[in-house]
């Protein structure tokens, strides 16, 4: 009987969340299939940890291939979202043994991302094809001085929508005919966080963390006058948990209006409602205050600064804010947040030999 040769033709992304696991086939740079398998909580349960699923996870991403006619022998690559890894450069990064065992163990954290190499390397490996992680949440490109916060007993994290700003800063570089390490970016991404960095030259050289500092955003505080801050703390109305709620969930917009929807913002000023409007306007208005301070970073030598995020959809805001920064620069709108196709863009630059995999070691020196 004649062996059946299968061209290898498909980039497999894989995303996991919480309570589902995005999936998507890429055929060069089209999604030719997306899904998103869910898991209920009765299905998780059983498990004590976010490792524990790893089997699970698998067989079901396997079986949506099959139950659409897809075999294993197809994919050239599988590549997935990269989890809460040691301090890291970005970049897009093979998955060695030492990324598993870290993966494994959650080096900083339990979280359903730690599984995207785990399940890429499993798929990869038993077809002998490639399997990257790209971008993950542990990308840490601070500069020293960025660190420093004021007061010893607390650091500045790197904490920010590292992959979607990444992603789009190598389309704007493309748009300006550049490479992504030949530019200067002031890149915000815009969503139910906002992270806002100074991009040079493909490193992140600081961010607003988005869940403690920077412009309040449609469910988040953002930054606080502290003294206050430390007032609410003390004055008994408030345990922490409640207040952490009020910070990150129940902030921002949500706090103001009663709505986190950007959406249902807007249709309130078109109402004529000026409460709305002065709340959004001044959102507006700390995103593009935040986008100049980080402009500073890079001494003003910027080519373009970038919005990006769900919130980028907005005509209103995006025109608002490019009132307030036009001086910096040439201005990009790209709305939306698809982690899938940064995924199969950051694999698809090692498998067309225009960068480098990057190797993850168990020291890893994030300034190189």
């Amino acid at each position: 009987m004649r062996e059946v040769k299968f061209v290898k033709k498909y980039v497999l992304a894989i995303n996991p969340g919480s309570t589902s696991t995005k999936v998507a086939l890429f055929k060069e740079e089209e999604a030719v299939m997306k899904n998103t398998i869910d898991h209920s909580t009765k299905e998780l349960e059983k498990y004590n940890n976010i490792a524990e699923q790893y089997e699970l996870r698998k067989n079901n991403i396997l079986q949506w291939m099959t139950a659409n006619g897809v075999k294993k022998e197809e994919l050239k690559a599988v590549v997935g979202r990269g989890g809460l890894l040691r301090p890291m450069p970005g970049g897009t990064y093979k998955v060695t043994p030492p990324m598993e065992k870290d993966l494994k163990i959650g080096y900083q954290g339990e979280h359903a991302s730690n599984l995207g190499g785990l399940i890429a390397k499993a798929i990869g490996e038993e077809e002998g094809v490639p399997s990257f992680i790209v971008d993950p949440v542990a990308v840490d490109e601070f500069t020293e001085e960025a660190r420093i916060s004021g007061i010893p007993q607390i650091q500045r994290r790197s904490l920010g929508h590292a992959l979607n700003i990444k992603a789009v800063g190598h389309r704007v570089a493309n748009e300006l005919g550049k490479t992504f390490q030949e530019v200067n970016l002031v890149v915000a991404h815009l969503g139910g966080g906002i992270s806002v960095a100074p991009v040079k030259k493909g490193r992140i050289l600081d961010y607003n963390n988005a869940n403690e500092m920077g412009p309040f955003s449609p469910e988040r505080t953002g930054g606080l006058p502290v003294g206050d801050l430390a007032k609410l703390c003390f004055s008994g109305e408030y345990d922490l948990k409640t207040l952490k709620t009020k910070l990150r969930g129940k902030g921002g917009i949500s706090a103001y209006l009663g709505t986190n929807d950007a959406r249902e913002v807007e249709a309130k000023i078109k109402e004529g409602d000026q409460k709305a409007k002065l709340i959004y306007d001044a959102m507006g208005y700390q995103i593009a205050k935040e986008i100049a301070a980080m402009a500073t970073v890079l001494e003003g030598k910027i080519d373009a600064v970038v919005v990006t995020g769900g919130i980028a959809h907005s005509d209103y805001l995006m025109n608002l804010i490019k009132e307030h920064v036009a001086f910096l620069g040439e201005f990009f709108v790209h709305p939306g947040e698809d982690e899938m196709q940064a995924l199969n863009e950051g694999a698809l630059r090692v498998l067309m030999e225009e960068e480098e995999a990057k190797i993850y070691e168990e020291e890893v020196n994030v300034n190189d």
